[in-house]
């Protein structure tokens, strides 16, 4: 049997990126800065759905995709059919090896916008080239496990199923969304191939075909219990649930327990589901199965789960499909990957991108993440984005200003600073393991309880303080007043 790692690399994207970081490459080495030591930021500047923060995720696809960085023979031919590329430029990727540093937050972590989530420092030429891919990877899986994230805390305790695949945008839509949706907070995935590449839960039961195929519905659900006395769950909403459907599967339930087995539960498709529900679980109930699971699905999102919960719906699982593998409220993560500093004689260099768009001036520099606790609560105060060089004393207070509201300010005495970011790669070597999904996906769980329920809230959630330090701030300012004299020609 193959392993998850075989399955994963069966396909070269090495090629996967934009062409114009190919052509930029290109002038890169005639001009004679491709090995200039550069530094880029991958950060996002909006959360999704008005929402309060994000899940990180996709960290070790991007670690898949680094380590098997290379040009083949057919990739050069095709790059020079092209004409836009010198021989001298093609010679550099065919010996291409990569020999960047890269540093990223961890799967799993609640994220905000604006602080770096990948930072890449390496030669000028291999930093832009990996644009596409970062953001493609980090972009798409922690869009989707941050809607997962959203659906899952509404459920609460009742499991979640993800199972859109036929609805995703394409097979690595279907594939790694049902990842990210994991780490956010399913608990199985209907995609059997991410359950194998990826080693987390799988699960499934019937569709209404199987209904339909044969003479009658309880022929169909003799014929389930057949094949799966101990796992026993039902679809009834195929022609009537509560006329036909409901009362089959009773029979059924009761036939089951006769024989000595327990049946799982039934599932409902469509309708009414908080009327529908109350009714299921009262006849279930009556007829003796109080245990009998009822699992929900038919266009499930955060804001109808939490509706049917308050009107007082019966159920004990939902599965989700289109709304969650499309992230279909809000559909797109807008993460960015931009250039912040370049090196010379060993020296740092910030550099920053200007706009009359606030939001769009980027943070110049190298940098680095604390995420503040409050010592008493362990909950998460703020993350200050500190200039590499810097290290926080905890012994000392702290002061900290809301980005929006600049007179805010927070002066912390009990409180506990951790680095985010953890290194990756080293000289383009890999030094970080990956934790399994589901490992990730109890480190989300506990990292998103350390967050105030003001953060967590869907409506007009709490704004999270990302503050810059006051060494970063001034060099950020420092720049905008060069240029905006510059511009005044001053």
């Amino acid at each position: 049997m193959k392993s998850r790692f075989d399955v994963r690399n069966d396909r070269d994207l090495t090629m996967l990126v934009d062409f114009y970081e190919l052509t930029m490459g290109n002038s890169y080495l005639s001009e004679g800065v491709g090995d200039q030591i550069v530094y880029f930021d991958m950060y996002f500047r909006r959360v999704p759905d008005g929402g309060g923060y994000c899940i990180m995720a996709g960290v070790d696809q991007l670690i898949e995709y680094l380590e098997n960085l290379r040009f083949t023979e057919e990739d050069i031919n095709y790059l020079r059919s092209t004409k836009s590329f010198s021989e001298k430029f093609l010679d550099y990727l065919s010996t291409f090896r990569f020999s960047c540093d890269v540093w990223a937050i961890p799967e799993g972590y609640p994220v905000f916008p604006n602080e770096p989530l990948v930072t890449v420092r390496g030669p000028a030429i291999q930093a832009q080239l990996l644009e596409t891919m970062i953001l493609v990877t980090i972009n798409h899986q922690t869009l989707i496990a941050t809607k997962a994230n959203r659906i899952c805390r509404v459920a609460g305790n009742r499991p979640v199923m993800e199972f859109g695949s036929r609805r995703a945008q394409g097979y690595d839509g279907a594939i790694y969304g049902a990842r990210a949706a994991v780490i956010g907070g399913c608990s199985a995935t209907a995609n059997t191939l991410a359950g194998m590449m990826f080693d987390i839960p799988v699960s499934g039961t019937m569709a209404h075909s199987w209904v339909q195929l044969f003479d009658s519905e309880l022929e169909a659900f003799r014929a389930w219990a057949r094949a799966y006395p101990d796992q026993c769950l039902v679809l009834i909403d195929t022609y009537n649930v509560l006329k036909s459907g409901l009362p089959n599967a009773i029979q059924v339930f009761k036939e089951l327990r006769e024989q000595g087995h327990e049946p799982m539960g039934i599932r409902i498709d469509s309708g009414d589901i908080t009327y529908l529900t109350r009714k299921v679980r009262k006849a279930l109930d009556e007829a003796g199965f109080p245990d009998t699971m009822i699992v929900i699905s038919n266009s499930l999102d955060e804001h109808i789960i939490k509706d049917v919960l308050v009107e007082g719906a019966k159920i004990n699982s939902f599965g989700v499909g289109e709304r969650l593998i499309t992230a279909r409220s809000e559909p797109v993560f807008g993460g960015v990957y931009k250039l912040v500093a370049v090196e010379k004689d060993g020296k740092i260099i910030p550099r920053i991108k200007i706009s009359e768009n606030e939001e769009k001036i980027t943070n110049p520099g190298f940098k680095k993440i604390y995420r503040i606790y409050d010592k008493d609560a362990d909950k998460a105060i703020a993350d200050l984005i500190c200039d590499e060089s810097e290290t926080i004393d905890e012994s000392k207070m702290l002061t900290l200003f809301d980005p929006v509201f600049t007179w805010k300010k927070k002066k912390l005495k009990r409180y506990k600073a951790e680095l985010l970011r953890k290194q990756i790669f080293k000289d383009g070597k890999l030094c970080y393991k990956s934790p399994s999904v589901m490992d990730i996906r109890q480190f989300a769980q506990e990292q998103v309880q350390r967050q105030w329920a003001e953060v967590l809230r869907f409506e007009n959630p709490h704004n999270y303080f990302v503050d810059l330090s006051w060494k970063v701030w001034n060099e950020k300012h420092n720049l905008l007043n060069r240029y905006s004299d510059e511009f005044s020609g001053k």
